[in-house]
């Protein structure tokens, strides 16, 4: 990266945020889709925008791949999981 380009971190708000805790812990599974739904302990996510803008920005995806509307696991990018992880040392601070 020379000196004129920057990193740009997505935009994760708390209730992301949750989002992305939930799918570290191993509670989210995915809808196979071009628009992933995201579900958290068997329910349907309230914020399928936040759900969405979570997969296209790279933070979470589908553990394998699967038939189309098939829910299969979720599991955080290494984005996202640096995500998590800088929050939780934030916090630990």
């Amino acid at each position: 990266m020379n000196s004129n380009e920057k990193t740009v971190r997505p935009l994760v708000n708390h209730r992301m945020l949750a989002m992305l805790r939930a799918v570290g812990a191993g509670r989210g599974r995915v809808s196979c889709s071009s628009e992933p739904d995201l579900f958290i302990d068997g329910l349907s996510c309230g914020d399928q925008f936040a759900a969405h803008a979570l997969a296209h920005q790279g933070l979470v995806r589908a553990a394998r791949p699967g038939l189309p509307g098939e829910q299969v696991p979720a599991i955080l990018t290494a984005e996202g999981h640096a995500i998590v992880t800088a929050q939780q040392h934030h916090h630990a601070a």
